[in-house]
């Protein structure tokens, strides 16, 4: 089935100046508790009317998306892109016109962690909290989906099977050339 008979949607930021656009389903939801996802949603949220990034219990909720299925339709130009260390190979990325946090990008992968508090109503829920074991043995995450320490291999298995349906190809999208800016 072609690209134009599955349906897309549309996420923006908080003033609307960028827009990406996804199509078809996530690879799948999770909400990354791992100590550089808390890190950086907290120091996103503190900066100048900002949106929130991190959910009720301080993980971050993302919809990861095939590079292939992700367009940045308008403000590309507005794009910073933010690392916690120089040479982090994970680089996570604001629209500067209005402080909203877009997406996680681990520059040598395959996929783009969208964070789903950009997307409209009706974003698929949250299905997996990863990385848990970073949240130390005094919290205890709610059960209402399933918490893991890791990675686990459902979350690698969708991964990989996400690249496999890719030809193991890594697109560039013409991200490569965000703005570079401040480590939060």
């Amino acid at each position: 089935m072609s690209d134009e008979h599955i349906k897309s949607v549309s996420l923006r930021c908080q003033c609307g100046k960028v827009a990406f656009q996804v199509i078809g389903a996530p690879i799948l939801a999770a909400s990354c508790h791992c100590t550089s996802c808390r890190r950086a949603g907290r120091a996103f949220e503190a900066l100048p009317s900002a949106p929130p990034v991190l959910d009720a219990d301080g993980g971050s909720p993302v919809l990861l998306y095939r590079r292939d299925r992700v367009r940045c339709v308008a403000g590309l130009e507005y794009l910073e892109e933010y690392r916690l260390k120089p040479d982090s190979p994970t680089r996570r990325v604001l629209a500067g016109c209005c402080n909203s946090a877009m997406f996680g990008d681990f520059t040598k992968g395959h996929w783009l962690s969208l964070y789903r508090k950009r997307f409209p109503p009706g974003a698929p829920p949250v299905a997996m909290r990863i990385m848990t074991r970073d949240r130390g043995a005094d919290t205890v995450p709610k059960d209402d989906v399933p918490s893991y320490g890791g990675f686990p291999p459902r979350f690698l298995w969708k991964l990989l099977s996400a690249w496999i349906a890719m030809g193991f190809r890594n697109p560039d999208m013409g991200l490569a050339h965000i703005n570079k800016s401040r480590s939060p």
